[in-house]
């Protein structure tokens, strides 16, 4: 006993036992959110890459399962079709879709992912794991719970997220001191926005992992440029490396790569003479790593980023909404005055709602900007300082004028969202502001300089406390997504059959067919330039066999969404299905199984149940 003891007092082991205890509370925390506050997917990004992973995991290459009618026009012009309405039976409409919508690390990530942890894509209603009993339900006593594949993902972004954390950790403690860098990661493990997007499928978690990686090479490179130790050989390897950083989170989301900007900026101010080759390094390590990806979208859509090439204009009043993405013969044209309104009005409201949530709350970030006005000591943090504000103000630019309609289905988690990877930075500064403002006071006890500590951590992870406490919710997103009803559609169709489906995302990830996205209109208006924008011009490209709705349109404002766009508009068409329970008379689908309406519209060209 007295040996016990012993190893326990010894500083070794009094560490181990520390890390262990941390280990213990962060798998505590992690199994109490996915039991409570865990959802299966319910962002396009997510769905979308998870597809596309599955697709690279089973030998299938880095094609899509859905299908935008952008990309087919981007597809058929350079392939060297330039009528997009074509009927002709071309191999790219026959063979399957490459993707030229998405970067391909997060994908290529899952992929591996998949290959490694078994996968059970089919939903198996005897699974009681991921299943809860039932009586009441006819098929067999049990119903769908959890969505497997959504639940292994969202269980390895979490393990992304420990590892930005231990990051983050490492960094504050070497920049400041231990107290800031426990304080810190707490505080990082307690943000309930890193937990929702750890759940939600995007690749945010691993953009964050590339960021902080990003960050120490900025800071050795820092310190290097102080205290030369490697020599020149040194700064340009440290150059290439943040350059090979860049290009891997551009390769993850391709408005990363824009950090390069805050980058040069920052090596022209504190690299001195060494600016100019180290910043050559920089480009170097960023064209070698994205330079093959973006010649291979170009060969395939005459464009270096494919569709989201035309994102700056998606958001504007020429694209509203989704417009963009299922036009299949869209006029291009960049107006400036349309961008210059686009930028200003949502840097206007980013700043408004996204700002205060830098520090994942609002007490950080009013002592991150308080640190603002006060120097440090050290000229590494105010330099890495000035980074960051360098990224916050590109970021801002980027994030607002790449805003699309994707912000609006999923406020605050979506890809859109950049601010977000500025987080963990933010934390630790206003962390160490913190701790600069407790120095000031004359506690009369220790223990209570300790109560104040907890009591910031405590105010800023309040959000997911009580969320896990009180909040706790159905992990099925319905309406619109109700995996085991999406599967059971899609599984009426044959492998290379196409469906029209307003969730094209959805189908191809949770029922794995080809879908492409609900066209414009119904049928073609007379008398309109670009009038091909209809289901009829899809279905001349490759015959439909189904068109799949949700409440994501049959829920649509009566006036707006269905009366004011025309008479060939959806609304029309959904109005006779629903109210006289028929399809008109020349469309191709026709057959409507039951148990549908009034939530779901599912018409097929053949009696297929």
């Amino acid at each position: 006993m007295q040996k016990i003891i012993h190893l326990i007092d010894a500083v070794g082991a009094s560490r181990a036992l520390r890390y262990v205890l941390v280990f213990l509370c962060v798998t505590l925390l992690a199994l109490i959110y996915d039991l409570n506050g865990y959802k299966n997917q319910t962002t396009q990004e997510g769905m979308d890459a998870a597809q596309l992973a599955r697709n690279l995991a089973t030998g299938k290459g880095y094609t899509t399962q859905f299908i935008r009618p952008f990309s087919l026009f981007l597809l058929q012009r350079t392939a060297g079709n330039t009528d997009a309405t074509n009927s002709s039976a071309t191999a790219l409409l026959h063979a399957p879709v490459p993707d030229i919508s998405n970067p391909p690390l997060y994908p290529l990530v899952l992929a591996g992912v998949m290959k490694v942890f078994p996968f059970h894509f089919k939903v198996d209603l005897k699974t009681p794991f991921w299943s809860v009993v039932d009586p009441g339900d006819a098929s067999g006593g049990r119903m769908f719970w959890r969505h497997q594949p959504d639940f292994v993902i969202a269980v390895f972004n979490q393990g992304l997220l420990v590892l930005v954390v231990l990051l983050a950790f490492w960094w504050a403690r070497r920049l400041f001191d231990a107290a800031v860098a426990w304080t810190a990661a707490f505080i990082l493990f307690g943000t309930e926005l890193l937990w929702k997007f750890s759940v939600s499928g995007l690749p945010t978690m691993l953009l964050l992992l590339i960021f902080m990686g990003l960050v120490w090479c900025l800071t050795w490179l820092e310190s290097e440029l102080e205290e030369p130790r490697r020599g020149r050989s040194g700064l340009l390897l440290l150059g290439a490396a943040v350059g090979l950083l860049l290009g891997l989170g551009g390769l993850t989301s391709y408005a990363f790569a824009l950090l390069i900007v805050p980058v040069l900026i920052w090596l022209a101010i504190y690299a001195r003479g060494q600016a100019v080759p180290v910043g050559l390094a920089v480009v170097a390590g960023l064209v070698l790593v994205m330079g093959p990806w973006l010649i291979r979208n170009y060969n395939l859509s005459g464009v270096p980023f494919g569709t989201a090439s035309c994102k700056i204009l998606e958001g504007t009043a020429v694209f509203p909404g989704h417009r963009l993405e299922r036009s299949l013969n869209p006029t291009v044209q960049v107006y400036p005055s349309l961008l210059g309104q686009k930028l200003f009005a949502n840097a206007r409201e980013v700043v408004e709602k996204n700002l205060f949530e830098l520090g994942g709350s609002a007490w950080l970030t009013v002592f991150f900007v308080s640190g603002l006005m006060v120097g440090f000591r050290k000229p590494s943090l105010r330099r890495l300082r000035h980074f960051l504000l360098l990224s916050f103000g590109v970021l801002l630019a980027v994030q607002a004028l790449g805003r699309t309609q994707l912000t609006a289905d999923s406020p605050g988690i979506n890809s859109e969202n950049l601010l977000v990877l500025l987080l963990p930075l933010v934390v630790i500064f206003g962390v160490a502001m913190f701790f600069v403002l407790l120095d000031q006071i004359q506690f009369p006890a220790v223990e209570l300089r300790i109560y104040s500590q907890g009591l910031l951590g405590v105010l800023v992870c309040l959000p997911l406390f009580s969320s896990l406490l009180f909040g706790r919710t159905s992990p099925v997103v319905y309406p619109p997504y109700h995996p085991l009803v999406i599967q059971q559609s899609a599984g009426l169709l044959k492998e290379n059959e196409w469906m029209m489906s307003d969730i094209p995302w959805a189908v191809a990830w949770y029922g794995n067919r080809q879908a492409v996205w609900l066209s414009l209109n119904v049928e073609p208006r007379a008398g309109v330039a670009n009038a091909h924008e209809d289901f009829y011009s899809i279905n001349e490209l490759k015959p439909l066999a189904a068109l799949y709705l949700t409440p994501l349109t049959l829920d649509g404002r009566f006036l707006t969404d269905w009366i004011r766009p025309a008479e060939n508009s959806w609304g029309t068409f959904i109005t006779q299905c629903l109210i006289a329970k028929e399809v008109p008379d020349n469309f191709p689908l026709h057959a409507m199984p039951p148990d549908y309406l009034p939530e779901q519209l599912l018409l097929l060209d053949s009696r297929r149940w």
